[in-house]
């Protein structure tokens, strides 16, 4: 299901409901979340999951509901936050029971557009990726076939599964409404986005810093490129000799995959501290830090990843560039925060 460039033309009239907290926002409908500028792809979605408020209705409320862990104690939204761009701002986010993280949270911000998940990329959609966090001891411990046995008397759950899918709520339902609202999380109208569309101008240390970031010596485009600020691929970056998480080797057992993670996206990076894998870097100073003197040696280390030196300005003006990604309108939209 694709939803055509000319939804562009009302573009305008997304941006200005998503920046608002006024009541003009209930009357909104959820498929114009999905609304995008020139400069990114379209949406699209599987054919057995086609996109319908109902649906979107129904995913969002089980995104808030801590009924889908196994003692009611954490929902997707605890690890999941609007306020960091749907990441979290802790190197680990502890799971039922206050079990201890193994990863950083990534953001979900234009999940909708990847083409794998988790880290190592061993999952291939969204509806099979809500499946891991679930059942996942150090997350939700719990079982899709037992949640689905604890709401089957919620009356509103069961009206908008019909409505959206003919039939009450399963496990079939329950990934997909879960998916259709993750895919209309979309981050499209940062201030460089608005530069993009000549609704904006940068300052000229957000023009020194854009200069800085596609330079060649630098490279940083080289792997987050594009409308989302990654390439999607896999890469190991020097953060140590010795990894205590083995990354992609985990799925493929291949020693070219040790240690490498999927890359990740750099928009609203300054909402998603602390960085890399496991949060061990705190700030963006600091990630400037390690490309510029810290990089470690390892057998994967990414051939894209060499030295420079950046004067203080430099980096000041790189951060500003950086910054320039964060999407305000994205984060307080009210369509995406809990209302109960």
């Amino acid at each position: 299901m694709k939803f055509s460039k000319n939804y562009i033309l009302f573009i305008g009239i997304l941006f200005v409901f998503a920046c608002s907290k006024n009541e003009q926002d209930s009357d909104i409908s959820p498929s114009e979340l999905l609304l995008v500028p020139s400069h990114f792809p379209e949406v699209e979605f599987p054919e057995d999951n086609p996109f319908s408020d109902e649906s979107w209705e129904l995913g969002k409320m089980l995104f808030f509901d801590k009924a889908l862990s196994v003692n009611n104690s954490i929902s997707c939204a605890s690890c999941h936050k609007t306020q960091h761009a749907f990441a979290d701002n802790a190197a680990f986010t502890n799971g039922v029971e206050d079990r201890a993280g193994t990863r950083n949270v990534p953001t979900l911000a234009n999940v909708a557009f990847h083409p794998y998940f988790t880290r190592e990329g061993g999952i291939p959609s969204l509806e099979m990726q809500i499946l891991v966090p679930i059942q996942e001891h150090n997350e939700f411990d719990f079982n899709i076939i037992e949640i689905i046995e604890r709401l089957k008397n919620n009356e509103l759950y069961q009206q908008l599964s019909q409505q959206a899918y003919g039939r009450n709520l399963d496990a079939f339902v329950l990934v997909r409404a879960l998916a259709n609202f993750e895919r209309t999380l979309i981050s499209a109208n940062s201030k460089y986005d608005q530069f993009l569309q000549n609704k904006a101008t940068l300052n000229q240390a957000e023009q020194q810093g854009k200069q800085l970031f596609f330079s060649d010596s630098l490279a940083c485009a080289s792997c987050h490129s594009g409308f989302d600020f990654t390439n999607y691929k896999f890469a190991n970056n020097g953060l140590y000799q010795q990894y205590e998480d083995e990354g992609r080797f985990r799925l493929t057992n291949d020693s070219t995959d040790l240690a490498t993670f999927k890359i990740s996206s750099l928009r609203n990076i300054e909402l998603t501290a602390p960085y890399m894998h496991n949060g061990s870097i705190e700030n963006l100073e600091q990630v400037i830090e390690h490309y510029e003197n810290g990089v470690q040696t390892h057998q994967n280390l990414s051939n894209k990843i060499g030295r420079f030196t950046l004067t203080a300005s430099e980096k000041s003006n790189l951060i500003a560039f950086l910054k320039t990604l964060t999407d305000h309108s994205f984060i307080e939209n009210t369509m995406f925060q809990n209302q109960e």
